[in-house]
């Protein structure tokens, strides 16, 4: 069973701070191979994200790492939204997909962004290498890895 890892209190101090929030959209599941791969995983069961938007008013973004493939983060949350009839509209389809969706209840009507941003695992490494924006950069500059890349992209949200 994957277990989700609680932050060090540096980590908590720091989300607090900026007021962010974090949790894994699987609550459990299994996984036949040990690593960090979400195709693995079988017996999903997920997290009610419909339920914490709703229970956070000032929730406003959601930043999703990793994408769309099965069992992806987006891919669940797609699903969720799905089952309540909520659309999900790209708004940009570049490397770091956009999205947004309308959160409507009795007295608020919120468009929630959802921003995908590449996966800060090993696997994702291979999609990093071959988006055309990280080869571009690596050209210019030689020692760029994929790690910078994502640090570059993250940055832009935190």
């Amino acid at each position: 069973m994957r277990r989700l890892i609680w932050p060090f209190n540096s980590e908590k101090k720091f989300l607090i701070e900026n007021n962010l929030g974090i949790c894994d959209i699987v609550e459990s599941c299994e996984s036949l191979k040990l690593d960090a791969s979400d195709l693995g995983m079988s017996e999903i069961i997920l997290r009610d994200l419909l339920f914490y938007i709703h229970k956070n008013p000032s929730v406003r973004t959601l930043l999703l790492t990793g994408g769309s493939s099965k069992n992806g983060p987006e891919y669940h949350l797609r699903r969720q939204l799905k089952e309540k009839n909520k659309p999900l509209k790209l708004i940009a389809a570049e490397t770091l997909k956009i999205h947004e969706f309308e959160f409507i209840e009795a007295e608020t009507n919120r468009k929630i962004k959802v921003i995908s941003l590449t996966a800060p695992s090993g696997s994702a490494n291979r999609a990093v290498g071959s988006n055309p924006q990280y080869q571009f950069l690596k050209k210019q500059h030689p020692k760029f890895n994929t790690f910078d890349f994502r640090v570059m992209q993250y940055k832009k949200f935190f």
